[in-house]
């Protein structure tokens, strides 16, 4: 059975309307693994770019929550962890260290829209972006 983890663009989108919202609110609803830096961007994103009350704000998180009630925490291991990922492939730092949560959590698949679909990191985990257009 596959573990999953989210970057924070697919919760914005879950909780942002417009066309991708149905996709990531579905993926969403089945669970999966999120980091305290996920949620941190997705607190950011819908209080600055989004201009929601701080209620929507806590509304969202704890719909996150809910669902994914595994939270990965910026350690010093992740964050050290992090930076390898990054230089290793080329990603930028936060990237890599939602690429180390996902990791330490031993998820299989991390959605994102940000990486390059298809990525596999590791040899365990591999990044889908559930927006591309299917091959």
């Amino acid at each position: 059975m596959s573990r999953t983890f989210f970057d924070s663009n697919i919760l914005v989108y879950a909780f942002t309307p417009g066309s991708r919202s149905e996709i990531a609110y579905a993926l969403l609803n089945r669970g999966g693994v999120v980091s305290t830096q996920s949620l941190n961007e997705l607190a950011n994103v819908l209080r600055r770019k989004q201009k929601q009350d701080w209620l929507a704000v806590h509304n969202a998180i704890q719909a996150v929550i809910d669902r994914c009630p595994t939270i990965v925490a910026l350690t010093m291991q992740v964050q050290q962890l992090g930076l390898r990922m990054a230089e290793r492939y080329r990603l930028s730092i936060y990237d890599g260290m939602i690429v180390a949560a996902a990791l330490t959590a031993e998820c299989d698949i991390l959605y994102s829209e940000d990486m390059h679909d298809g990525l596999v990191i590791d040899g365990r985990l591999t990044v889908v972006n559930p927006f591309a257009p299917a091959a």
